[in-house]
């Protein structure tokens, strides 16, 4: 969940250290650190908070050093404190290390440390690392590169868990070691010069070329050049691959936040979402996934597997795979389909959703299914991403870097990409053509629909200064309204901390009616007609009982409700990509009432690389 960066060239580092720091802030900001090599020694300036805290911390000024690593934190093992912070040195400080991810035998690492002599001045699981390198170090009898080296796979060797790390040493101040293992971590080339970070749009203004590792490899660096091996140091040859992202992505372009910028990038992001993929009156093209009819036929369940925003986007692909193409879905949450054993077998597909291609959960849940036989998709918005090399195929969304924790314009541009492969399966199965017809141009009028939905936000400015203050509220909907309710719900808790729950509209009546009372707000979604009867009767039920409403609707309603934001009329199969818009807004400009951080809500991090 943490951020690392490191630069190794022939400009200061310390600029570089800092800016990639913070654009890596979503990953998590308890504590930020940097350190550099300065006249052959390793200099390390560490700050509790934000890397705005660190960039005034004592001793910044002097830090010069063309050769550094940094760390911007998210809490696990300890709690957020300088001496908790990276990056940790080992007992000598003679080597420095930062770290993304878990060691989780790290306790019994520690009792070996102790053992023979090792002390420790941290709660983190991380401080095991370099000590264990100096311990392998110190025992070595390898000598120049390849001790350094052998020293850094030895103690790999022993960890178990995840990591992504980079390493300095004094012994060797023109070079640094980079390994991960479960945990993201990319270098982008540069001429004689590297730079390294959790994420390409950290980076992506200094380089488009990046190298991507591959779990337990290992890159040896300095500046003009890098040499990639396994951990039994047999070597490796990797090309550079060019990320066509633009830079200018990961900045605001005059927007006050991340989140609000992301959100009115939707109709962009569907727009190259949807590429050539589909186009009205012709077949879609999806060359990336190869799937016969034979073999369609013979699946008897998918699984839709994925983890919060892009969970609540695989509960819509459900309904469009069971609509268009006649099959049994289920939706799981990856923490939970891991450990349960579910029955996977050769006739079991399973599509796994991760805007970061980094979800801890879900790659784990991959391997499983993998494991078991099944057939895997990946859906992601990162190239090269740890789950698009694990899966049996890849589709990428086309959303660009989001930065704000929050997901926006991923969640939309998943349940497009999510049409677009429930119309390829229904194409190919030769069934439900009317209905493929129908969707497919109803698709292709999302992006303006969008760009409409966000020309008059004043209703939701207003609703949102009218109910920041409350402590609860409650999301309605049903059927693929239920699915945007679940979503809506989730960003109104991240963002502005309100406690909120969403249920089907038909289970008020079974318990969560008891909880509605005079000025209890209810936020309704209402797009499916030949559910609107029931869904408005629904609504006046928590009206009777003297709650506030906030209706999304793309139907004539003919009662007189609170407020009611009007959205265009779209297939109900889809509906859910302009009726979250709303919700996606009222949340940021509730967040905003209350002054708290959009863009980076507390103890949320935007890739869960750990479980």
């Amino acid at each position: 969940m943490c951020g690392i960066v490191g630069y190794i060239g022939r400009k200061e580092a310390k600029p570089i250290l800092l800016n990639g720091l913070s654009r890596l802030e979503y990953r998590g900001y308890d504590s930020a650190g940097i350190a550099t090599i300065e006249s052959d020694k390793i200099v390390t300036i560490k700050s509790l908070g934000r890397v705005s805290d660190l960039e005034k911390a004592t001793g910044m000024d002097a830090i010069k050093g063309t050769l550094g690593i940094g760390h911007t934190r998210w809490a696990t093992h300890g709690k957020p404190s300088k001496e908790n912070s990276h990056p940790h040195m080992d007992n000598s400080n003679s080597f420095a290390v930062v770290h993304n991810g878990i060691i989780e035998n790290y306790a019994n690492l520690k009792d070996f440390l102790i053992n023979n002599g090792y002390t420790f001045i941290s709660q983190t699981d991380t401080e095991v690392i370099p000590n264990l390198i100096h311990f392998h170090y110190s025992q070595s009898n390898e000598t120049g590169n390849k001790k350094f080296i052998k020293a850094v796979t030895d103690t790999c060797n022993m960890l178990k868990g995840s990591y992504a790390l980079e390493i300095l040493a004094n012994d060797f101040p023109d070079n640094m070691i980079v390994v991960r293992k479960d945990s993201p971590l990319v270098i982008g080339k540069g001429q004689d010069e590297k730079y390294i970070s959790s994420d390409i749009p950290a980076i992506l203004s200094f380089t488009k070329d990046f190298y991507l590792l591959n779990d337990n490899e290992f890159a040896f660096m300095s500046r003009d050049n890098i040499e990639f091996f396994d951990k039994g140091l047999r070597p490796i040859q990797k090309q550079a691959q060019n990320i066509t992202w633009n830079a200018g992505a990961a900045e605001k372009e005059g927007f006050e936040d991340f989140m609000l910028k992301e959100i009115h990038e939707q109709s962009k992001s569907i727009r190259e979402t949807i590429g050539s993929r589909i186009q009205e009156n012709s077949l879609s093209s999806l060359p990336d996934l190869e799937m016969t009819k034979e073999y369609l036929e013979s699946v008897n369940k998918i699984f839709i597997i994925a983890c919060g925003t892009a969970m609540h986007a695989g509960y819509v692909g459900k309904t469009l795979i069971e609509s268009l193409c006649n099959i049994p879905v289920e939706v799981e949450a990856a923490s939970e389909f891991r450990y349960r054993n579910p029955i996977i077998n050769d006739k079991t597909l399973c599509l796994f959703i991760s805007q970061s291609g980094e979800t801890a959960d879900t790659i784990a849940a991959l391997k499983l299914a993998r494991f078991k036989g099944a057939r895997t998709i990946a859906v992601s918005n990162v190239i090269g991403s740890s789950i698009s090399r694990e899966a049996d195929y890849t589709l990428y969304t086309h959303a660009g870097p989001e930065i704000a924790v929050a997901s926006t314009k991923a969640y939309t541009a998943q349940i497009v990409l999510l049409a677009i492969i429930a119309i390829h399966c229904a194409e190919i199965l030769g069934i439900n053509q009317e209905k493929v017809q129908e969707l497919r141009n109803d698709i292709l009028l999302l992006p303006s629909q969008i760009e409409e939905v966000l020309k008059n936000t004043n209703d939701i400015k207003a609703f949102a200064q009218r109910v920041y203050k409350e402590e609860d509220m409650f999301f309605i909907g049903r059927g693929v309204d239920y699915a945007v309710a679940l979503e809506g719900s989730l960003k109104l808790k991240e963002i502005s901390y309100i406690h909120s729950e969403a249920y089907p509209s038909g289970e008020l009546k079974h318990g969560p009616i008891a909880l509605i009372e005079n000025d209890v707000t209810v936020i309704s979604v209402l797009t499916d007609r030949l559910l609107t009867e029931k869904a408005i009767s629904n609504i006046q039920e928590v009206v009777t009982r003297g709650a506030k409403t906030f209706i999304v609707t793309n139907q004539e309603l003919n009662h007189s409700f609170d407020t009611v934001i009007n959205i265009p009329k779209t297939n109900v199969l889809i509906s859910p990509i302009l009726s979250v818009i709303p919700l996606q807004l009222l949340a940021y400009y509730i967040s905003k009432e209350k002054g708290l951080d959009v863009d980076k809500p507390r103890n949320l991090a935007k890739s869960v690389t750990v479980e």
